[in-house]
């Protein structure tokens, strides 16, 4: 009886420790199953979520689209707002001199047709186009989301034209023998022009000419310039001159060419020696009396 009850207490403790070890295997199980989850699901945040674009939930403007932009008379020009996470709104666009809708969505509420919305499929960009833009169209456009309350995005367009200007002018004063040095800048072309011509008294300036001591230097570029260099000036030198390229309006100058130590309002024109004859006179005229 005694070997019996020995027996049944070491079944008991080997039945006990076999339902610890169990117990110990099977809290290892879930402590790995738990490390494997959290590890699987470290990789599935890390390897796919962090790559899906993330949009918060109202809609936005993309800052990179310019503020600013600059236009020529008679070339079309874009304006141009990227809007985020769009959902079911609309974009419109809004000319704030007059307050008038230009465009709603990818239609033109206008009746001036030189306005046009463009807009491509599943694309964030809204684009307000102007067919031969003038100088009247600069001014503030602003591009909407219909949210309550909208929001807008301004851009500020600047339709500008080609201009000449002949640095130092309209009258520049030269003393006879130095060298008069005419600088033309040519500004807002769709393209450098093809040639700058320079003219004297109306007539086109030869360089090969007995005169000599005549000659140019042209640049070109976004702000072409031409610069006319005469030596040893003379009065025969003095008078109007003119630069005229070929893609934009002409530039005048004249020219006074001064002698002795003549003061230069003297030589200027006709006009200010008037004047100053008349001061003389005043001046000789109150002494008298």
């Amino acid at each position: 009886m005694a070997r019996s009850r020995g027996a049944v207490c070491l079944f008991t403790v080997h039945f006990l420790s076999c339902i610890i070890v169990c117990r110990q295997d099977s809290g290892n199980s879930r402590s790995r199953d738990q490390s494997t989850v959290s590890e699987s699901s470290r990789r599935f945040r890390t390897e796919f979520l962090e790559d899906w674009p993330h949009t918060p939930g109202a809609p936005y403007f993309d800052p990179s689209t310019p503020d600013n932009v600059t236009g020529l008379v008679g070339h079309p020009v874009t304006l141009l707002c990227k809007v985020k996470n769009l959902q079911n709104r609309t974009v419109s666009w809004v000319r704030h001199r007059d307050i008038h809708l230009l465009t709603v969505g990818r239609y033109t509420y206008t009746s001036d047709q030189r306005f046009e919305a463009q807009h491509k499929p599943r694309s964030e960009e809204w684009a307000l186009r102007i067919r031969s833009p003038q100088r009247r169209d600069s001014g503030q456009y602003e591009c909407q989301i219909s949210t309550t309350p909208p929001v807008g995005h301004a851009v500020f367009l600047n339709i500008v034209e080609p201009e000449t200007e002949i640095m130092g002018g309209p009258d520049l004063f030269i003393y006879a023998g130095s060298t008069i040095n005419l600088t033309c800048i040519v500004r807002h072309t769709p393209e450098p022009p093809s040639t700058i011509n320079w003219t004297h008294r109306g007539k086109t300036i030869n360089f090969d000419s007995t005169r000599g001591g005549i000659s140019l230097v042209t640049e070109k570029g976004i702000h072409s310039s031409s610069r006319l260099l005469v030596q040893s000036a003379r009065t025969a030198d003095a008078g109007a001159y003119q630069c005229v390229p070929d893609n934009a309006q002409l530039a005048s100058a004249r020219v006074h060419v001064l002698t002795g130590e003549t003061p230069a309002a003297m030589q200027g024109s006709g006009q200010w020696a008037s004047c100053f004859s008349l001061a003389t006179l005043l001046l000789l005229a109150s002494a008298i009396i």
